[in-house]
Parts: structure tokens; sequence; C-alpha cells
């Protein structure tokens, strides 16, 4: 009897002791692909505010007195509250042995090889997810990083969504790429990508707006009828100098009666310009996100020894985009196809090809003398960014 019960015991708890070793190894998993090494930090920053190179000033009749009586000089300096930021996450990013970490602690605003070469100094997971909000010149943003990769020996899987909220730059992108290495330096790789963009690239609504012409020819919306669009108005008047003839012009007066221009030319050079920027805005408002999705090729080279290393990375986004997302009319394959007025008719899509390529050298030519150069090169859609940089150290001894 004794045997059976201790049988029918060990039947019973061997399940659960299964279970419990099985939830052990499981969470045991997660820290370690997951957690292990990564860093939890919260970091910020305070600085002082742009000022401006030299005070500006008006002067304004006093209270109650006339045009000709002693003034009231007004400081008309623009002055900024103090700038800062902070923010907070969590990161498990690998370095290459060149890289080294740029300072004692991390502050989300690290820039590392990881975000951009196609492979990682490691196989398995990184990460990064960091949200922050700053202030800049008075204006407050929030700004985001997220971004998981996760490279094995055959594929790279990578997605980011990120969001700088004082250069206007948001987006969000996925990619799968298949990978083949080549002996244990060079690796070639190949996939789709997924983007996505908010502004409508190769499209300036107030140009096609202004270049509108009737049927002879001649323009439907005059340069500076924008001006009437946004309630500026315009007075013919005639204004003299001594000893300068009489001159006649528009005066231009803003929506709430104050002069802001005298003359067509002063209100064309001075004033247009932000009118015109607020107006595409404005258009640009009424459109949605866009999204395409196109097939993508790589290479990574890494060649490390301790006085010569030699990193090139590359990829390239084939002339082959899909828009999943945005109206067709406005996406970047109608980019060149804009007329006086609006999308010529029976325009063909131009596809076009993005790229992004880098390469990180370094020689330590002596014990004491070492050569190094950097640089990197980004095509995405109108987009340009390029960042080089030469050194040499000589280290006295």
């Amino acid at each position: 009897m004794r045997i059976l019960v201790l049988i029918v015991a060990l039947l019973i708890s061997s399940p659960v002791l299964s279970q419990e070793k099985e939830k052990k190894n499981f969470f045991k998993e997660i820290y370690k692909d997951f957690l292990k090494y990564g860093t939890v930090y919260g970091a910020g920053d305070i600085k002082n505010s742009i000022e401006a190179k030299e005070s500006t000033f008006f002067v304004r009749p006093p209270e109650g007195g006339g045009l000709y009586d002693i003034p009231e000089v007004v400081d008309n300096t623009p002055i900024y509250p103090f700038d800062y930021r902070y923010g907070f996450g969590i990161r498990k990013l690998a370095r290459f042995d060149y890289e080294r970490k740029p300072k004692n602690f991390y502050d989300g605003t690290e820039s590392q090889l990881a975000f951009v070469a196609p492979s990682s100094a490691i196989q398995g997971l990184e990460y990064q997810l960091h949200y922050e909000k700053e202030r800049f010149r008075g204006e407050e943003f929030e700004n985001h990083r997220y971004f998981l990769k996760h490279t094995g020996k055959w594929w790279i899987v990578k997605g980011e969504s990120r969001e700088v909220g004082k250069v206007n730059l948001k987006y969000q992108s996925a990619e799968v790429r298949g990978r083949i290495p080549i002996g244990k330096k060079l690796s070639i790789s190949a996939g789709a990508i997924y983007r996505t963009h908010e502004r409508p690239y190769g499209y300036n609504p107030v140009e096609i707006w202004l270049n509108e012409t009737d049927e002879n020819g001649n323009a439907l919306n005059p340069w500076y009828t924008l001006g009437f669009e946004y309630w500026y108005t315009d007075h013919y008047t005639s204004y003299s100098m001594d000893g300068l003839p009489t001159v006649y012009d528009w005066i231009w007066m803003d929506p709430d009666g104050n002069v802001v221009a005298y003359g067509d030319r002063d209100f064309r050079d001075r004033v247009m310009p932000d009118l015109m920027n607020r107006y595409n805005n404005e258009i640009f408002d009424t459109l949605d996100p866009y999204g395409e999705v196109a097939p993508i090729i790589g290479f990574d080279f890494y060649h490390y020894k301790s006085k010569f290393w030699l990193h090139a990375y590359g990829s390239w986004i084939l002339p082959y985009h899909k828009y999943l997302k945005g109206d067709s009319d406005f996406n970047y394959l109608n980019r060149d196809n804009w007329g006086n007025g609006g999308l010529i008719e029976g325009s063909e899509p131009e596809q076009w090809s993005d790229y992004n390529a880098g390469v990180n050298l370094g020689w330590k030519l002596s014990k004491s003398l070492g050569v190094f150069i950097e640089g990197e090169y980004i095509k995405f859609w109108d987009q340009e960014i390029f960042n080089s940089g030469v050194g040499l150290n000589l280290t006295l001894r």
C-alpha cells in the first residue's frame, strides 16, 4: 500500500515539478535574451538658450503723447527660456571592437552603428526603447526612438520608430533580410524594407498654385494674391522724401491693420516667404502619412586588429517601390509629374533608388602615431545626410 501511494505521489508531483522547471527556464531565457547586459537609464540636461548677437529696439510715443514727443525705447530682442531635455529608457546595443563608450553614462543621445549597419557586432537581440521631452528655443517637443534588431547567422530582422520634434523628423521602418556569411569578415543580405514618411517629397503646393494659368497662358493666381488669402490688404498711396521724387506704391497691412511692407517688392521679399511656408504646411496637414515597401540588398565587411581595422557597409533600396498608404497623386513616384495647375495628365510614375553607405578605418602606424577616417552617406527620397571625419593622433612619449 505504501509503495502504491508513493508511486501515485510521484506521478502527481512529476508534472508539477516539470511545469515549475519550465517556468523557471522560460523566465531565465527571457532575462538572458532580453535583459541581461541591458541598461536602464534616466538622464537630462539644462543649457542656456540661443541669444541674439545684437539687441534690437523700436520706439513708440509715450502714453498720451504725440509722434514728436520724446519716445519710449522698447527692447524687442527675443528672449527664450533655458533649453532642457530629459528622457529615460532601456537599451541593449553591442559595440564593434573599435567603438568606444562615449560617456560614463547613457542618456539616449548616443549614435551607434547598430542603428545603421546591416549586421551587428554580435548575433542575437539588440534594442533601444527611449522616450524624452525637450524645450528648444521656447518650443516644447516630445521625442522617441524605439529600435529592435535581431541578427542571426542567416537572417536580419529590424524595426524602428523615431521622432525628433525640433527638426520635424518622424518615421517608422521595418525590414527582413536573408543573410549569407562569406568567410568570417564579409556578409551580404537581401530582403524587403517598409518605410513611412509624412512629408510628400517632390510636391510643392504653393508653386503649383502660383503657376496655374488660363487657356491664354495668363496667371490665374498672381503672386501678390497669396496675401489676400490670409487677409492682408494693399493700399495705393504716395510718399516723398526731401529732394527726392514722389514715390507711388502699395502699402501692405496685416489682418490687424499694422503696416508690414512699404511696397510690393518689400512685401514679396519679406512677408511672402512666411506665407508660402504657411500655405504649404496647411496643404501638407490635409494629407495622410505615406508607407511604401521595396526590395533591399546590403553588405558588411568587418576586419579588426589592434593596429588596423576596417568596417565598410552599405544598403541599396532598389527602384521597385510600392506604396501601401497615402494619396497616390502626391507620393514620391509623381515628384516630376507636376505642371502648372496640377498633375500632368497621362504622366507615368517614376521609380527611384535610395541608399546608405559608411566606412570606419583606423591605422596605428606606430605606438605614437595613428590615422583615423570615418564617414557616412544617406540618401532617402529628397533628403541627403552625410558626415565625415579624419583624425591624426600623435602621442608624445
